[in-house]
């Protein structure tokens, strides 16, 4: 027969294991809290001139002449730890970059094509014997899900994803040429 302490002991193991395994589950699968609400600097103006990607902290910040105009939590490549090397890797390429595209008609909310592959990327990849993909975008989520829904973690090829209401305003702050930049 186990005694009291040890039954006690035990308990309060397996109960300190579900909680564990409830709050993992919990930021893995439940829903997103909303992104910051962005500054009012981001109805007062009419153009960004720079886009930054933070991939480790899962961030775009979206800034005019230096100054911060807004901010959203983003979505990454399925495999987003390191650069984009080859299609199909699940990785978002790391650099220096322009909008280079606009699709209104995208199978994702809205998309801003960016320039990848740079020259490198497909010298790179040429010495590899390998395709250095393409087709990078910001988009919002896919068309199919309508505005319902957001996909929770890192589940693009290797775009960047935001919301379909964040993406709307990113859209009209946005211009051909606009710089982007996404560092690790």
């Amino acid at each position: 027969m186990a005694r009291p302490g040890i039954k006690r002991a035990a308990i309060l193991v397996i109960a300190a294991i579900a909680l564990g395994l409830g709050w993992g589950l919990w930021q893995l699968y439940g829903p997103r809290l909303a992104s910051p609400a962005s500054p009012d600097l981001a109805i007062q103006v009419d153009r960004v001139d720079h886009i930054l990607i933070e991939k480790s902290a899962r961030r775009l910040t979206a800034s005019r002449a230096g100054q911060k105009v807004l901010q959203y939590d983003i979505a990454l490549g399925f495999d987003p730890i390191g650069d984009k090397s080859r299609e199909g890797d699940g990785k978002t390429p790391e650099g220096m970059f322009t909008v280079d595209r606009r699709n209104p008609n995208s199978s994702y909310h809205l998309s801003l094509g960016i320039t990848y592959p740079q020259p490198e990327d497909i010298r790179r990849a040429a010495e590899a014997g390998i395709d250095p993909g393409g087709d990078i975008f910001i988009h919002g989520q896919p068309n199919a899900l309508g505005n319902l829904l957001q996909l929770p973690g890192d589940w693009t090829a290797g775009c960047i994803a935001i919301s379909n209401a964040e993406m709307e305003q990113l859209w009209r702050l946005v211009d051909l040429g606009t710089k982007v930049e996404i560092r690790p």
